[in-house]
């Protein structure tokens, strides 16, 4: 059993666990889920990826989590909190990623707001970002109906490919 972090309305953001693989799986490894990623994961990244999540719970005491929407029982997402590198600096990012099929119901933004919160409440944090590649509309969406406001640019290399991202934050005096 894994301990459950949050609690919304419609949504449960729990820790991480290996046989969440398959859920993982239906998110990760679906191209159109992964297109800002440049395309899907395999099996062993998603494997890979899943027990970085698992390490960043003990080593930092917090990470990416799964959200499970009530109604259904069912994994649809992952969003959490992972430190990350900017070309400057290494931020507390809200990262979030749902299964295709659960898109356009508030869900991502619902969970992003709720790790906001989080952050500055239980982890007492002054901000928080989330690093958006240029061309991902909607996570820029989330990003602003969660109260974030572009800070910056900075490019990101990843699968070989140098990707601009926007750095999106907001601070806990902003509230």
């Amino acid at each position: 059993m894994s301990e459950i972090i949050l609690e919304t309305k419609r949504l449960i953001l729990r820790e991480l666990i290996l046989d969440d693989l398959p859920s993982t799986k239906e998110i990760v490894c679906d191209e159109q889920t992964m297109y800002a990623w440049n395309g899907a994961w395999s099996e062993e990244e998603n494997l890979e990826g899943l027990q970085k999540q698992i390490r960043g719970y003990r080593e930092d005491g917090f990470g990416r989590w799964a959200v499970v929407l009530k109604d259904i029982g069912k994994v649809i997402g992952i969003c959490g909190l992972m430190w990350c590198d900017t070309d400057k600096d290494k931020v507390l990012e809200i990262g979030y990623l749902f299964n295709n099929k659960f898109w356009h119901n508030g869900y991502a933004t619902e969970a992003s707001i709720a790790c906001k919160k989080y952050a500055f409440d239980v982890l007492n944090h002054d901000e928080v970002f989330s690093l958006i590649k240029l061309n991902n509309f909607s996570a820029m969406n989330v990003a602003i109906r969660s109260g974030m406001l572009v800070r910056g640019r900075f490019t990101k290399h990843y699968k070989g490919e140098d990707m601009v991202h926007y750095i999106f934050s907001i601070r806990k005096s902003e509230q």
